[in-house]
């Protein structure tokens, strides 16, 4: 097909595209926008399943008859799986095909969720879980790699845009999502959701994706000579057994004290002796399951370092803000998740722009990523300034702030991502990009429930120390408010201890904000640090080929 053909040289040709009879037979033209938003359907209800069913989980332990630290396994076990597949999804589309594979992963999304809304028990919910992690682990570097083939060099950047679309919006829509599906429905349908969704994408996938025919060339190298196929297998049980160790260790680790717990001493260790061994095993293999030698071009190693930033901000920031308007301001999930709604509205709106920008070469990638950067630390920085008596207005300015710089950050970035690299080598790129990512989130939502705990500590000790108990000012309005209160009928006894509760709830409520506030600013500051390194990146022409270099 004409399209197909077009979307794979890497640089167009001053004269006639010559398309295979077989080809051209083959498969009639599709329109690339339709398989952009075909793969970016399926890739939105993995994203948005991240998040959805984090505000479910209380309903969900009363549904299941377990304790709340009991399901919270259920988040658990799926990011412990996406983990793992997630660095393998290059191998496994060389192994059965693109196509077949990233049909494979919506269908067994689709089922496991189906599964997830009737699990009548604790098991088998986690069982389906870990099904359903596996599935939704290969969508998004698939669908990135998917991308990249359709659409040639020039025209890329608007695809990265309504890539950019999805996998930002999609998490922050996920909080609000489930929690109006369980206020007004029930938790089951948080997982039921995904199967009309599911069965769509299925069948406008069958329908309109192929794989590429360079891609059939990229998939002999997957066997040897004689047929059989070429299996890395201590690559991959490192490389599984690591990321699956580092994922309970980043995601149970404040749960369980840190090292103050064994079990999670042992994941550390695991995760830390498994992926150390991996990076020595898999420099060494002809045919690595992950291909840590595209890290030697100097675009691609920093466009993966800044796809880590990315993750740890977005990801630790989303987690963060609705946290804050629920347990210090008493936002309803819909009310905070409407909060994010600015942020999410001004990426929509000016990721074409940042496209367009690219695509018509009126600047260069790596000065308008360091522009967004720049932006996106500002607003962090801007967040840690607010108090108690913020409205939501300062709160969804503070979003539309953040979101005018990832408006910004993704186009370019993914466009460096690749500017050095040929066309064979964008399946394996695509799995790194999205690995390096994915832990990015990972360890910023860690980063972000560890710090505010132990910050939250900190500024309570702080505040109650320069705030004795003997205060004359504290006891002074102890007891303001406990004559208030007994003059509506509490008893003496009663009212007193009601009003030191009212105040050293205010003690919890501000160490907790300010804590809160710790977190954005030292979030910010990391991201001001790094923006600099956007720098380093090589210059290159939008549209060329590949240089291959480092």
């Amino acid at each position: 097909m004409a399209t197909a053909a077009s979307s794979n040289s890497v640089t167009p040709s001053p004269g006639p595209v010559i398309v295979s009879r077989t080809a051209a037979v083959a498969r009639p033209t599709v329109n690339p926008w339709v398989i952009a938003l075909t793969v970016t359907l399926a890739t939105f209800m993995e994203l948005l399943d991240t998040s959805i069913a984090n505000v479910s989980l209380p309903y969900i332990a009363g549904g299941l008859g377990r304790s709340y630290d009991e399901v919270t396994w259920i988040l658990t076990t799926y990011l412990v799986a996406n983990a793992v597949v997630l660095p393998m999804s290059a191998w496994l589309s060389r192994v059965l095909g693109r196509k077949n594979y990233y049909l494979a992963c919506v269908a067994l999304f689709t089922i496991t969720s189906f599964l997830c809304g009737i699990a009548p028990n604790l098991g088998i919910m986690l069982v389906a879980r870990v099904l359903q992690g596996i599935g939704g682990g290969g969508l998004a570097p698939v669908e990135q790699a998917i991308l990249v083939d359709t659409f040639p060099p020039h025209k890329r950047a608007m695809a990265f845009a309504l890539y950019t679309v999805a996998i930002v919006t999609a998490p922050a829509i996920g909080p609000v999502l489930g929690g109006w599906i369980t206020d007004n429905y029930n938790w089951r349908w948080v997982f039921f959701i995904n199967i009309p969704v599911g069965l769509l994408s299925l069948f406008l996938t069958t329908r309109f994706v192929h794989d590429p025919p360079s891609f059939a060339e990229e998939r002999k190298s997957v066997r040897t000579a004689d047929g059989r196929l070429r299996v890395d297998g201590i690559g991959i049980a490192l490389i599984g057994l690591g990321s699956a160790a580092l994922e309970v260790f980043l995601d149970r680790g404040q749960i369980d004290d840190w090292f103050g717990s064994s079990f999670i001493t042992l994941m550390f260790v695991v995760a830390i002796a498994c992926l150390g061994a991996a990076v020595f095993w898999e420099l060494k293999q002809k045919d690595p399951v992950i291909e840590l030698h595209l890290l030697k071009m100097r675009n691609f190693a920093t466009a993966c370092f800044f796809y880590f930033i990315f993750g740890f901000g977005l990801f630790g920031s989303t987690t963060m803000i609705p946290q804050i308007l629920q347990t210090l301001y008493g936002y309803r999930a819909i009310d905070a998740g409407l909060v994010l709604g600015p942020g999410a509205f001004v990426i929509t709106l000016l990721a074409p722009v940042g496209a367009q920008l690219v695509q018509r070469r009126v600047i260069q990638p790596r000065f308008l990523l360091f522009g967004a950067v720049l932006v996106v630390g500002i607003s962090f920085l801007n967040y840690s300034h607010f108090n108690l008596d913020t409205d939501y207005s300062h709160y969804a300015w503070a979003r539309a702030l953040q979101g005018l710089g990832y408006a910004f950050f993704f186009v370019p970035l993914t466009v460096i991502a690749y500017s050095q690299l040929k066309p064979s080598q964008n399946n394996k790129a695509s799995s790194l990009t999205n690995f390096f990512r994915n832990w990015g989130g990972s360890f910023g939502i860690a980063f972000i429930t560890t710090m505010s705990e132990r910050r939250s500590n900190f500024h309570q000790s702080i505040v109650g120390r320069n705030l004795p108990a003997s205060s004359t000012a504290l006891q002074q309005q102890v007891s303001q408010s406990a004559a208030f209160l007994r003059a509506r009928g509490f008893s003496p006894s009663d009212a007193l201890g009601a009003a030191y509760s009212h105040f050293y709830g205010q003690l919890q409520a501000q160490a907790r904000l300010l804590a809160f506030m710790d977190c954005f600013y030292l979030i910010g500051v990391v991201t001001l640090v790094a923006a600099p390194l956007v720098l380093l990146t090589k210059y290159f022409k939008i549209g060329g080929s590949g240089a291959g270099g480092h």
